[in-house]
């Protein structure tokens, strides 16, 4: 008597032995992206909870419980939501210059290994400069407005940006490098078709490194600037004693910041589609 089997169908066609939990495991994978971010943030509110209501062991002046916070983010919402769109757009607005010029400058030492003996110890120490000593004289150097707070945010996201840009252009992995040697290729057809393509997966690691940094910048050229962003809301309402206000900015800071790194991580996946089926996931 002959066995008669049914040839599995769909994604995990053919697949067995140890690789079909594998499968199976990468259909959950949504499911859990959108639970376990849930799960952890109601894990941080709850020791939120804990730390300053359940067990007092904060004063409210330093921490406001988050019920507290939640009220005042509700009360002021008419200020703190344009404030909100104010940092947004002076965060997005530096990121996208420093990646620009942190991707030509990264490509730049990357083509010259003179340019980055030259200049390579003079952007550690730019980035060696403590920022927030900055402040002030960004605002005598630039005046009032705009201009301080997306120095602030470049001078903070483009060392990461040009260091992973660097780096993937000077890893190029060696199988490629010599197809395009033997293709008798030139450096501009090198470039466009190997070196960068390979290299845009660091450079997307400096950009995600970069993103949180840049709502730091922002904030932080709001503290010395004119601007009525988050940063500027946090300084007045935490000088008149309104803490729940202010820890009420900074919830929202930090929420800007996850939104964008959350659209950033969305254009990796989008811009760089081979990335995860060449390489293993977790």
């Amino acid at each position: 008597m002959t066995e008669t089997r049914t040839r599995p169908e769909g994604p995990s066609a053919g697949v067995v032995g140890p690789l079909a939990p594998a499968v199976r495991r990468r259909r959950s994978i949504p499911v859990g992206s959108a639970g376990l971010p849930l799960l952890g943030l109601a894990i941080a509110l709850t020791c939120w909870w804990l730390v300053t209501t359940g067990f007092g062991l904060v004063h409210p002046a330093a921490l406001p419980p988050p019920q507290a916070v939640g009220t005042s983010l509700v009360e002021t919402g008419d200020v703190l939501v344009p404030a909100l769109g104010i940092t947004t757009l002076m965060t997005v607005v530096g990121f996208l210059l420093s990646a620009v010029a942190g991707v030509l400058i990264g490509i730049a030492l990357a083509a010259s290994r003179h340019l980055e003996r030259m200049f390579a110890p003079l952007l550690v120490a730019v980035n060696a400069v403590p920022k927030i000593a900055l402040g002030p004289l960004l605002v005598v150097s630039f005046g009032w407005g705009a201009k301080p707070i997306l120095t602030m945010v470049f001078l903070l996201c483009f060392f990461p940006i040009v260091l992973s840009t660097a780096t993937g252009l000077t890893t190029t992995p060696a199988d490629l490098a010599e197809l395009a040697r033997s293709l008798h290729a030139s450096w501009w057809q090198s470039f466009r078709k190997v070196r960068f393509p390979a290299a845009l997966p660091q450079v997307f690691v400096g950009l995600k490194v970069a993103m949180p940094l840049a709502a730091i910048g922002a904030v932080i050229g709001e503290f010395y600037s004119d601007q009525p962003g988050l940063g500027y809301q946090i300084l007045q309402y935490n000088g008149v004693g309104e803490t729940a206000t202010a820890w009420a900015a900074i919830v929202l800071i930090a929420a800007m910041s996850i939104g964008l790194y959350s659209a950033l991580y969305l254009v990796e996946r989008l811009a760089l589609p081979w990335v995860r089926a060449t390489t293993s996931a977790r």
